[in-house]
């Protein structure tokens, strides 16, 4: 039988939002509850890679983008620095990429730029209920790991951005298997026009097989490391470390 994209959000969704709509903080104070959630994120994971594979999520065309395309989590960022490359339109700005690398790299935005670009029109689907479709372009995430080189014991790749949330640096990360998805990019370019600050200048992660919450914003530098114990609150994600919300958000 195939389960389609929509089908499967739909399912996650439902449960999801059962959770919400019935108290969520409530629940996560049950570390019974807390322990079945945990495992049946890997139960998930592993049903949903099992019957996509390495499909790609679904494509639209530019008829069917939406008119208006909210903005996801933070819409400012207060930091200093930020605000001073904002006013350059990021003139000095480089993407940071180290960790369990070969070679650490700098990468400013025309680098990023002279990249292969992959341009896609895909469907954020956002855990509020919301979903939206919009077109972007930037280098596939894979290309610039690739470029680093990963040493051997890589298992994950961490974004650290640039804004600040319940006074704790924002963060996000996925694994390897998704990192080098075709449709995994670092987006410079949103409908034919460079990031805005609200959708994440001067990049942001989009890695379409997962609920918004992963598309990580303001990316300002990428950590590649064996494991997510120890970093920030240990769950891989800033809602993860501080919501309870799974690291895995496969749709």
């Amino acid at each position: 039988m195939i389960v389609s994209r929509r089908r499967l959000l739909g399912m996650g969704a439902a449960g999801a939002g059962g959770l919400l709509l019935s108290g969520c903080d409530r629940l996560n104070q049950s570390e019974a509850v807390r322990q079945g959630l945990a495992g049946a994120e890997g139960l998930t994971m592993r049903a949903q890679r099992l019957l996509v594979g390495d499909a790609l999520a679904r494509e639209f065309t530019e008829a069917e983008m939406s008119p208006d395309f909210r903005v996801n989590g933070s819409s400012r960022v207060e930091d200093s620095q930020y605000r001073r490359l904002l006013a350059s339109q990021f003139a000095g700005w480089a993407l940071q990429v180290g960790g369990l690398v070969h070679r650490p790299l700098a990468l400013g935005l025309d680098a990023l730029k002279a990249m292969p670009q992959r341009t896609q029109i895909t469907r954020h689907d956002c855990v509020e209920g919301w979903s939206a479709i919009g077109k972007w372009q930037g280098p596939q995430l894979g290309a610039i790991l690739t470029q680093a080189g990963l040493l051997p014991q890589a298992r994950y790749v961490v974004f650290h951005c640039a804004d600040v949330l319940d006074g704790k640096p924002y963060y996000e990360s996925i694994d390897l298997i998704d990192a080098f998805h075709a449709q995994t990019i670092l987006a410079w370019r949103m409908n034919d026009a460079p990031l805005s600050e609200g959708h994440g200048a001067p990049v942001r992660l989009r890695v379409e097989r997962q609920l918004g919450y992963k598309q990580a914003k303001y990316v300002m530098r990428i950590e590649v490391t064996q494991t997510l114990a120890g970093l920030y609150g240990g769950k891989g994600g800033h809602w993860e470390d501080l919501r309870g919300y799974q690291w895995y958000a496969g749709i």
